[in-house]
């Protein structure tokens, strides 16, 4: 079971199923994943999305989603809490929702309890702990202590770092005049947020965008530009995400096997 559908979290499902296991994802109402076209989360709004191969479904009770699991597909719950699930009493729940501190998550969820990145502590609140921070250390288990701290700052890609996150220059509704996948220049008006223009920090590809719509407070990340111009990336699990999902199936492997 994975708290939280976004694009981290659906690279850890997309290696999970790979692998043979039956995976349900729990989302809120209103998610605000930016990276949508390769987010689990989008099946809330959508119905249904497909990532490579895996299709997410949205799941209208507990019930449903077992019975969407035993199709093959990946149920969406809107359910943030892990209460009154019913029949999806999980075996192993991760923790993917990128809080950046552990809101609720217990060692106790779970058989194999695991926190993605910093505010989990491995042997305290959780079993294990996966990196997620870009560099050598990126998808490794940590089994005792906990992840590295929060920068607060974007790593570098395609020698990008910060500027390639867009935040809301203002609270209010979000609207878009390109879409996912488009190719934008510096200073052009991508959209505006409460009548508040968004502006292209640079050439590239719009990678992500929060669901078009969506009211949000000033500050709050809503886009990213992605500066290697390629468009495809945006349809595809990002090699981080596969990094973190590969250390979520290594802990869970290794906990079954009791040799961790």
């Amino acid at each position: 079971m994975l708290r939280g559908g976004g694009d981290l979290a659906t690279g850890v499902a997309w290696r999970l199923t790979r692998a043979g296991w039956p995976v349900v994802v729990l989302e809120l109402p209103e998610p605000l994943t930016i990276r949508r076209t390769v987010a689990l989360s989008t099946a809330v709004t959508d119905g249904e999305i497909s990532v490579q191969g895996m299709r997410g479904v949205r799941a209208a009770s507990p019930p449903d989603a077992a019975a969407s699991c035993e199709r093959g597909d990946v149920p969406v719950l809107v359910s943030p809490d892990l209460a009154d699930l019913g029949p999806l009493q999980p075996d192993v729940v991760v923790d993917a929702r990128l809080a950046k501190r552990n809101m609720d998550t217990s060692i106790d969820d779970a058989g194999i309890v695991i926190g993605l990145g910093p505010g989990f502590t491995a042997g305290t609140d959780c079993h294990a702990v996966v990196e997620t921070m870009r560099g050598h250390l990126l998808g490794r288990v940590i089994w005792s202590g906990s992840a590295l701290p929060d920068t607060g700052t974007p790593a570098e890609l395609g020698g990008r770092s910060a500027d390639r996150v867009m935040r809301a220059p203002a609270p209010g509704e979000v609207l878009w005049h390109v879409g996912i996948g488009d190719s934008v220049s510096e200073g052009q008006l991508l959209g505006e947020v409460g009548g508040a223009a968004i502006s292209a920090p640079f050439d590239g590809v719009l990678r992500g965008a929060i669901r078009p719509g969506t009211t949000v407070p000033e500050g709050l990340k809503i886009g990213d530009v992605d500066p290697r111009c390629d468009p495809s990336a945006c349809w595809e699990i990002s090699d981080k995400s596969l990094a973190v999902g590969g250390g979520v199936l290594e802990a869970v492997l290794a906990r079954l096997s009791g040799l961790a």
